[in-house]
């Protein structure tokens, strides 16, 4: 029997085991010899024989023996918690009670589902699961160049990327984990440029024989707070229609081309999109669409059938976190109202929006003149042309520009949550000025 076990050598707990024993019965002998019960004179009678002097006062006698069962159990209790917990408590978790507390609370956050891809919803993510575990994190699988784009042609599995950084980023795990898992070969011939997670997931893909149950596995394996799904299972490419006309087919490929993008499409167009995600999206809390490359992140999750649909349905609210910078060859010159106009266009419903945040702090000269030669520049935050759309603008300081100029995981994240809690008490923060 399983239960048997606690008694094998080196579980560490037996002999606490006989030292809360031995509490029950000092505490029962004790509460015997206080009440003088005839029933167990016989046994009272041999504890007092025992006891010598404090035989002429029971009560006294009665009183030591249950505040020493008390101690035993105390200390039994105490230990016996102590061992398993040792056994079982994470490494970076030196505060039991921190632990628990912090993760109970987050299992009682708000449902939150986000869609998209990329670094920026990596980095949104990590500032995220700081607030709830309930997080659903719908990625793109259109990916089709570097180490995804080769395990995908060489394999016939959906591109792992985008899920591999998704994973990462909610990971609850050390970070030599994640330096691991986020390690690129530079050297060997068919592994150069490679990441390790990217083969992890195809070697997990191969051994479950699912793409779906080879992220369920990496998730174990990272501690993942919430899941990452895929938003299809389907093998689609993305193409794109440039406004001379011309057309181009495969992700990779549409910011080569260094036209203005009109739309862009799937190919095949009717995928099917995976029913857990959609299920997530119609139960959700909140709903937020990037940040992220706009055209090749975010909207190709939107074209797969039913995931217009689920968002027009769901009670969630449904936010829009616009980019910070342009992004060469695809919004070259946007507004934050021009990718708001493009997903909008791609969704087909223009009231699916409920909020657009949008950054209001300023980029420095140095940044943006790195960027500048890059051909990025800041993201114009046009309000006015926004709330003419009727979706309301949430602009705030999210930026963070230690290194790149790139949204503030917490500080985004607690903007986030912090509208979805504004609206469940049935109010809304008002617009701030940029």
């Amino acid at each position: 029997m399983s239960k048997l076990k606690w008694l094998y050598p080196g579980m560490r707990v037996k002999r606490w085991v006989v030292l809360l024993m031995v509490g029950v019965f000092a505490i029962a002998t004790g509460v015997v010899v206080m009440l003088n019960t005839p029933l167990m004179s016989l046994w009272e009678r041999r504890i007092l024989i025992w006891a010598g002097e404090w035989s002429a006062n029971p009560f006294a006698l009665g009183s030591v023996l249950v505040l020493a069962g008390v101690l035993c159990l105390s200390v039994g209790v105490r230990n016996v918690i102590r061992s398993v917990v040792e056994a079982v408590r994470p490494g970076d978790a030196p505060d039991l009670v921190e632990h628990v507390y912090k993760t109970r609370n987050l299992q009682k956050g708000l449902r939150v589902v986000t869609i998209g891809g990329g670094t920026g919803l990596s980095t949104m993510l990590r500032g995220l699961k700081e607030h709830t575990s309930n997080i659903t994190a719908i990625v793109t699988v259109a990916d089709d160049g570097g180490s995804s784009g080769r395990i995908r042609h060489d394999l016939g599995i959906l591109p792992p990327g985008d899920v591999r950084n998704t994973l990462i980023a909610l990971a609850d795990t050390e970070p030599l984990m994640e330096t691991l898992f986020q390690y690129r070969f530079s050297w060997g011939e068919g592994l150069q440029g490679h990441s390790f997670g990217n083969l992890f997931i195809a070697a997990m893909t191969d051994i479950t024989g699912d793409f779906e149950e080879g992220i369920r596995a990496f998730s174990k394996v990272l501690a993942v707070r919430g899941k990452v799904l895929p938003s299809t299972l389907d093998a689609v490419r993305l193409g794109a229609v440039y406004t001379d006309g011309s057309r181009v087919l495969g992700e990779s490929c549409i910011p080569e081309q260094g036209k203005k993008i009109e739309k862009v499409f799937l190919d095949p167009m009717d995928a099917k999109a995976l029913p857990e995600a959609i299920e997530a999206i119609l139960h959700a809390d909140v709903v937020v669409l990037g940040p992220g490359s706009l055209y090749t992140s975010i909207i190709p999750n939107l074209l797969i059938p039913g995931f217009a649909e689920a968002i027009a349905t769901t009670p969630a609210l449904c936010v829009y976190v616009c980019n910070v910078m342009t992004q060469p060859g695809e919004t070259d010159g946007y507004t934050a109202s021009d990718h708001v106009q493009a997903l909008l266009e791609h969704l087909g419903e223009p009231s699916l929006l409920d909020y657009v945040i949008v950054n209001k702090a300023g980029v420095s000269s140095a940044q943006a003149k790195k960027y500048a030669q890059q051909g990025a520049h800041p993201v114009r935050a046009d309000i006015s042309v926004i709330e003419r759309m009727g979706i309301k603008v949430h602009a705030a300081d999210v930026l963070d520009q230690r290194n790149l100029v790139r949204h503030a995981s917490l500080k985004l994240a607690e903007e986030i949550i912090r509208l979805a809690e504004s609206r469940d008490k049935g109010k809304h923060p008002g617009i701030r000025a940029v």
